[in-house]
């Protein structure tokens, strides 16, 4: 017997048979967390089975770079997504249109049938993001490439103003949020592993919103700024929502309602005052750069 080819086999299996042990042990391993007691036979081998599929995964971590790296150099494609900003921008933005008006329609299909101005503020707030995106979108499918270069500033500048301004309008649906979260103490529950995948998610996407506005700032483009602007604002608002669930889930009664509704007072009035000075500074921003391009424009047509 072969063993030196049977554990090249286990420790290197074919990457069909890693994609198919990649679900099939994170469902196991999840059903036994939920179902099953930790000292039960069939818990104990979806340890062992997460545990293995963790092990051959790492071994490949060496292969999977060096594919990637193989990718981001060889597909035409992809070289492109990588040099072009503005096909990133438009497909994020186009993405997270879509997820805004559908979640938007659920949330007010939500507060007609509970008859709830809860999930109406929800929805309200969705909409806006959706409005201001489409908003952007716009500019970054119709983006003239051989227009003057003062002129496509000024729009994008003008556009930048106006998404400040959504950003306050916005502002009214986020305070509505948080009043209902303290004084109704409207609150959402979920399962513990359900909270932790949504902490996992908040926290990336709170992260990336963050990388995103210091790595675009180099293209100094109001729109692109503006764009990524809006992921902040929602990251935000989505800390905001998972504070909540977290306190509503894990809360062990050593919190008082109180105390819990003073806690979520601050981080909401923190969220809106964050929300609010950028929202003044991009249009403070916008307003001061469009008189900027303005006046060069007006003392060269006077010389």
């Amino acid at each position: 017997m072969d063993y030196k080819k049977i554990g090249k086999a286990l420790l290197f299996p074919h990457i069909v048979i890693l994609m198919i042990l990649l679900p099939v042990s994170a469902v196991f391993l999840v059903y036994s967390m939920i179902f099953l007691g930790t000292s039960s036979v069939t818990a104990i081998i979806s340890y062992v089975l997460a545990f293995y599929t963790l092990t051959v995964w790492c071994l490949r971590i060496p292969d999977i770079i060096n594919f990637v790296k193989r990718i981001k150099n060889e597909n035409k494609y992809v070289r492109i997504w990588r040099s072009d900003p503005r096909i990133r921008v438009n497909i994020s933005l186009h993405g997270a249109l879509i997820w805004n008006i559908a979640y938007a329609f659920l949330q007010f299909g939500l507060g007609i049938y509970h008859n709830t101005f809860w999930f109406c503020s929800l929805s309200a707030y969705y909409l806006s993001l959706a409005v201001m995106r489409l908003f952007l979108s716009r500019h970054t499918r119709r983006n003239d490439e051989n227009a003057e270069s003062a002129e496509k500033m000024i729009g994008e500048l003008s556009k930048y103003r106006t998404c400040g301004i959504i950003f306050l309008i916005m502002n009214i649906f986020i305070a509505l949020m948080t009043f209902f979260m303290v004084y109704w103490n409207r609150t959402f529950h979920h399962h513990e592993i359900t909270t932790i995948a949504m902490a996992a998610y908040t926290f990336t996407s709170f992260t990336l919103a963050i990388m995103s506005m210091v790595r675009y700032r180099k293209y100094n483009s109001p729109v692109y700024s503006a764009s990524k602007a809006i992921s902040l604002a929602s990251a935000c608002v989505s800390m905001l929502t998972l504070e909540s669930t977290m306190l509503t889930t894990f809360g062990d009664g050593t919190m008082t309602l109180f105390e819990r509704r003073i806690l979520l007072g601050v981080s909401g009035g923190a969220i809106s005052a964050f929300i609010i000075t950028m929202a003044i500074m991009m249009i403070v921003k916008g307003s001061e750069g469009i008189k900027a391009i303005n006046t060069r424009k007006y003392s060269k047509g006077s010389v």
